[in-house]
């Protein structure tokens, strides 16, 4: 991914490579919160400036025992 306009497209692939390595939310650095409302069961997270992800964290990956409380 390269810059698209004014949005850090490299920021981005970074904020996204932490959330699939960590498998959870986004540290304090990202002002990673849950969201409410109708996007109850979403987090967002702050690219940059107004750049923002909002996610949603539906499955992890491990054993299958794991996933599936076997």
């Amino acid at each position: 991914m390269s810059r698209s306009g004014r949005y850090d497209m490299p920021l981005l692939k970074q904020a996204l490579l932490l959330l699939i390595a960590n498998d959870g939310p986004l540290g304090p650095e990202w002002l990673d919160h849950p969201l409410k409302g109708n996007w109850q069961g979403y987090r967002e997270c702050h690219i940059g400036g107004d750049f923002l992800l909002i996610y949603k964290i539906e499955a992890g990956a491990g054993a299958h025992a794991d996933l599936f409380n076997e």
